[in-house]
């Protein structure tokens, strides 16, 4: 089976972008002339723009379609109100395997009691539609979209006056959402939402008009010398925020309480998939928790390598790591068992193929968050 694109495809061919595959979508990872230590930095000093187009987008209608949502999902949908969003998580519920295990994480959109909008990570989405659509009462739906909508990230201190430029709401606060005609004469959900740690937005757009949106982005952006970014810098971002990642920090054998997620459990809630798992997980105590490794020098943990404690005993693995352009250093995050008795500060091992790597344990992030 060929992988998908996104509708912006062609613009990413015309920029020299280099492609790889994430989650069954041929998406840029870095772009030419800069790559993503250039991409990185335009993001943390300036501005850039991400197609994420690979991420999935449903609705979710019909009476009591929010109440729904919120007794399948772990975050409480009533700590928000019309026209903002929220993190929260699909678990394994309970009768499944009682492990509690994290099925994927995505944000709710909240128009209204009756309708919600849903962006899960492209790998996931399916799943966590499928099991949505067997739950749903009658009169509720829940309709698959990505292949209507294209989503745009603009992340970067000067976020704010591009989009302004391009005549889109600037002026939201995190974690809340408008619509809007822009420049490029579309209909736009500006989302003040975001995954780099930066202050940004997430413009979800019809996929047929997606195109004229980014060139619009693209030359508002130009006086901020905004860049086009491929998910080779998003990653490197999202690791110096500690921000997870699904499949890495986060999956069917990570909980919530495990992958320190808790903050987006509604723990007071009667119902929501995996809660009673979780609850006894919470009251015993993860096995596990994950933390934050950075390296003295340029050696960089990766993926699946163990991590060793004093004695040289394993205690636990490194879930993502990667070089910190901004640090200009390794830096990781590691599930590791809570028997160990870590804390921040803490000096550990990563074995690197037979060769001992020392690195200090930290609580993300790893730099300053500008989310706000």
């Amino acid at each position: 089976m060929s992988a998908l694109t996104s509708p912006l495809h062609d613009r990413h061919v015309a920029a020299g972008a280099k492609f790889a595959d994430f989650g069954g979508w041929s998406m840029p990872v870095e772009y030419a002339g800069g790559g993503v230590l250039a991409e990185h930095a335009a993001v943390r000093d300036g501005v850039g723009l991400f197609d994420v187009s690979h991420l999935g987008t449903a609705t979710v209608r019909g009476p009591g379609a929010a109440a729904f949502v919120d007794s399948c999902l772990t975050n409480d949908l009533s700590r928000i109100g019309r026209g903002q969003a929220q993190y929260t998580l699909c678990c394994v519920p309970d009768g499944e395997d009682g492990s509690g295990g994290i099925v994927d994480d995505l944000i709710v959109y909240l128009h209204g009691a009756d309708d919600v909008l849903l962006v899960p990570n492209a790998a996931n989405a399916a799943e966590v539609l499928a099991r949505l659509a067997a739950a749903t009462p009658a009169g509720v739906t829940v309709t698959d979209r990505h292949t209507e909508v294209a989503v745009l990230a603009v992340q970067g201190p000067r976020a704010a006056e591009v989009l302004a430029a391009v005549g889109l709401p600037a002026d939201l606060p995190y974690m809340s959402f408008a619509g809007s005609p822009g420049r490029a004469g579309a209909e736009v959900t500006v989302c003040r939402t975001g995954y780099t740690g930066e202050h940004g937005y997430e413009l979800l757009v019809a996929a047929d008009r997606a195109g004229d949106l980014w060139d619009a982005v693209l030359a508002a952006g130009e006086p901020a010398q905004i860049r086009p970014c491929g998910l080779g810098a998003r990653d490197t971002l999202r690791t110096e925020m500690g921000y997870p990642l699904h499949g890495h920090e986060l999956s069917r054998e990570v909980t919530p309480n495990q992958a320190r997620s808790g903050w987006a459990v509604g723990w007071g809630k009667p119902a929501f998939w995996g809660r009673a798992a979780l609850l006894a997980e919470k009251g015993a105590g993860p096995a596990r928790l994950l933390w934050g490794l950075q390296a003295p020098g340029r050696g960089i943990p990766r993926p699946g390598m163990a991590v060793l404690g004093a004695d040289g005993a394993r205690i636990g693995e490194v879930t993502s790591g990667t070089f910190s352009p901004t640090l200009r250093t390794g830096i990781a995050l590691a599930l590791l068992d809570t028997a160990a008795g870590v804390a921040a500060g803490d000096e550990v091992t990563v074995d690197v193929r037979g060769r001992p790597q020392p690195v200090a344990v930290r609580r993300p992030p790893f730099v300053e968050s500008h989310v706000r």
